[in-house]
């Protein structure tokens, strides 16, 4: 056997593993990408609150807004303006 034939498998089996290391961190990556945006658009996370209204909230909460969730459909989250 010639010593460029070895060196071509050696390139193979180091390719193929740095292959497999890609693969198993792209899915770990992806996996915490999920969890991470759905935290980040959570309603108390943010320093909101979940009302089922913005109105006449005695702690100051009544403005509401969209763009942060709340985990149950029937309430909005409710921020603090003005403070």
């Amino acid at each position: 056997m010639k010593k460029g034939q070895g060196l071509s498998m050696n390139v193979i089996i180091i390719a193929a593993l740095a292959l497999l290391v890609l693969v198993v961190l792209t899915v770990i990556f992806l996996g915490r990408v999920g969890t991470f945006g759905a935290e980040t658009a959570d309603c108390q996370n943010k320093g909101g609150k979940c009302l089922a209204s913005c109105a006449g909230d005695p702690d100051g909460y009544t403005t509401q807004f969209s763009a942060w969730k709340c985990t149950a459909d029937t309430d909005v989250c409710c921020i603090k303006t003005g403070v």
